[in-house]
């Protein structure tokens, strides 16, 4: 199995910068089974059955991008120079492992000053650059809001810096618990009048967390995908989304994850007959065609960059050649790619 087996030719103007305003107006294409029909994301209270479970991220993303001034106490005195840095996961010692530009310039125990209340000391250099901030706790967090910008996709920075609208757009209703540095962006359609419409057609939803890393972002750089290797992501399913999805399963109605994030963690927490577990930890499970799904029956999902492993796994759910007529039919019908772009609901078969 092949990189190249994942590749597709997508054009420029179809990466989205801004997403649908309201959320719920986004594009929806639903593939079941061989048809394909293109709706919106409001129209998944028609589409969805009484009885189906869609299983929701609750994670938060956090404002991690900061720009600040590393400082040197020199025997000529201070010397300040700019950094940007872009934290990625909390450590279990206290410190932050981040990414900086320029990273090469930065010495240990020299301190990074974001504002007047938000300072960090360069901590490690030997495994990546850990930060350990002058803060913890809620004080942490409040300076963080304060100073730092939403961590938007590289295919969208590159394009536009950060605004405030961004803190907002990045984020999803039902955020609550901060820790991702980027967004379960499947889940950015939603707005309290789908939710509500939702819960009226009778469709349950759990909440599930995964802090999702700045790890998805990472190329697949070996050319026999079988031998890439996930970066591990935290992710925590409790007991009343562990019943609440063995007992939709018990009365015949369907699992839905709503992303790739979500998708992972339950397949993660799931015995080989499908019954999940609660489970607390990380994981490093990496989807791709030949896995035997165990738990989930369909996936609302963005559309996915070429190469990239979140191809590989609606490859998996939908098949290689089925995924390849749904991407063509997507990129002719000019649906809008990627985090701030249209949806996808992907269900394999058509009962």
């Amino acid at each position: 199995m092949k990189l190249d087996d994942f590749d597709f030719d997508l054009p420029e103007g179809l990466i989205a910068t801004r997403p649908a305003r309201p959320r719920s107006s986004a594009r929806l294409l639903h593939a079941e089974g061989g048809r394909t029909q293109d709706r919106h994301v409001h129209d998944l209270p028609q589409i969805l059955r009484r009885g189906d479970r869609l299983v929701l991220n609750d994670t938060r993303v956090i404002p991690a991008r900061l720009t600040g001034e590393r400082l040197r106490i020199t025997p000529e005195g201070a010397v300040r120079a700019k950094i940007e840095v872009t934290l990625m996961e909390p450590r279990g010692d206290g410190t932050w492992s981040a990414l900086a530009k320029p990273l090469r310039k930065l010495k240990l125990g020299e301190t990074v000053i974001f504002s007047n209340d938000l300072s960090a000391d360069v901590a490690s250099l030997d495994e990546g650059l850990r930060l350990r901030f002058n803060l913890t706790g809620s004080d942490f967090d409040a300076a963080l809001n304060a100073s730092g910008a939403m961590p938007l996709p590289p295919y969208i920075a590159g394009k536009r810096a950060p605004d405030d609208r961004d803190r907002e757009d990045y984020q999803t209703v039902w955020a609550k618990r901060a820790g991702a540095v980027a967004a379960p962006t499947a889940s950015l359609h939603f707005d309290e009048a789908l939710i509500a419409a939702l819960t009226q057609a009778g469709v349950g939803f759990s909440f599930v967390t995964l802090h999702v890393g700045a790890g998805t972002f990472l190329p697949v750089t070996v050319e026999d995908v079988t031998t890439h290797k996930m970066h591990a992501e935290w992710g925590e399913v409790g007991a009343q989304a562990a019943d609440e999805i063995n007992g939709t399963r018990a009365s015949g109605g369907r699992i839905i994850p709503v992303g790739t994030t979500a998708l992972r963690l339950i397949e993660t927490a799931a015995t080989p007959d499908g019954t999940v577990r609660p489970f607390a930890g990380d994981t490093d499970i990496f989807i791709y065609p030949g896995y035997r799904f165990v738990v989930t029956d369909g996936l609302m999902t963005n559309f996915h960059l070429p190469k990239s492993t979140l191809m590989m796994l609606v490859s998996a759910l939908m098949g290689s050649a089925r995924i390849r007529e749904i991407y063509a039919h997507a990129i002719a019908e000019t649906y809008r790619f990627f985090s701030y772009g249209d949806a996808s609901l992907l269900t394999p078969s058509h009962p």
